[in-house]
């Protein structure tokens, strides 16, 4: 049995008469005829009565053609997800995220990707900027998002967006009155550092930038990323630089104040990684979606 003997089950069963179906088919009657007896001679069962006026199911050709209905549906579903699929519109997308990351920018891309791709399954991983590396070259990771990341000869990035500096003191913090805080007035205040992990990170950033101001940098903690950190300011340990997308987060006793008296190059990028020689069409799509994201904001900024 063959899907073609199926079709030609259908046609028949369908219009009653070979010679319809034969018509239908664009085919002529005794080649049909042949192959519906071949379909009887394997089934073991008669399908039809034939009749003056063509033919007649039999009670097991009406089951059969309800089972040939339900796989030629099939066939039929299962082209159509294929064809979706090699374009990036069904399957698993893998994504590692982390920290702070997810307080804003990536929820939306997500969002515009599932949108966009509703067949597609989004599963998030939380994970360092070293496990994303190592997740992406063992596959089990698709695409990740970071920040800082150093070049590396198998793995390409998309920079999103630039973030600019802000201070987070609590609010009863004498600073905490000010619109604006010059670096120079951090000089040895106490900071909560982030993140612990794989170098180059934010922790090299906010170190450049003091030694480059020539501020003292008064450690008091360093923990794994920007909620920890914040947390920590709420709760009187000093104060930390975040990324301005941070700021989304509200804690109480927690204020954030742009930081002056920075050079240019004093931001933080956040990407999109993922493995140079991965040509698949469902990280095709969601680089699309990242890239028109990107677009929308440079065009607003």
């Amino acid at each position: 049995m063959d899907i073609r003997q199926i079709r030609y089950f259908v046609a028949v069963a369908e219009e009653r008469n070979i010679g319809r179906a034969a018509k239908r088919l664009f085919i002529s009657q005794p080649p049909l005829t042949r192959q519906i007896q071949q379909l009887e001679d394997e089934l073991q069962v008669k399908l039809f009565e034939r009749t003056a006026k063509g033919v007649e199911l039999t009670s097991a050709g009406l089951l059969f053609l309800n089972e040939s209905r339900n796989i030629l549906s099939l066939i039929e579903q299962a082209k159509e997800r294929t064809k979706r699929a090699g374009k990036g519109q069904l399957g698993r997308l893998d994504v590692a995220i982390f920290g702070s990351g997810i307080l804003n920018t990536i929820p939306d891309i997500l969002k515009r990707f599932k949108t966009a791709y509703p067949g597609v399954n989004i599963v998030l991983h939380q994970m360092s900027k070293a496990e994303q590396i190592e997740a992406l070259r063992q596959k089990r990771i698709s695409v990740g998002f970071n920040r800082l990341l150093a070049p590396l000869p198998d793995i390409d990035s998309t920079m999103i967006l630039q973030d600019k500096l802000m201070v987070a003191v609590r609010d009863d913090h004498p600073l905490a009155t000010k619109p604006l805080i010059n670096l120079k007035e951090l000089d040895n205040e106490p900071i909560v550092v982030f993140p612990k992990g794989a170098r180059p990170n934010f922790v090299d950033l906010v170190s450049r930038v003091f030694q480059e101001a020539g501020v003292t940098m008064n450690i008091t903690q360093t923990v794994v990323d920007a909620v920890t950190s914040i947390a920590l300011v709420s709760r009187g340990f000093g104060f930390c630089l975040i990324p301005s997308s941070a700021s989304v987060l509200q804690l109480p006793g927690v204020k954030y104040i742009p930081l002056g008296g920075l050079p240019d190059n004093a931001t933080v990028d956040l990407s999109c990684i993922y493995l140079k020689d991965d040509h698949s069409p469902l990280l095709s799509a969601f680089l699309a979606v990242v890239h028109e994201y990107k677009s929308q904001l440079n065009h607003h900024a």
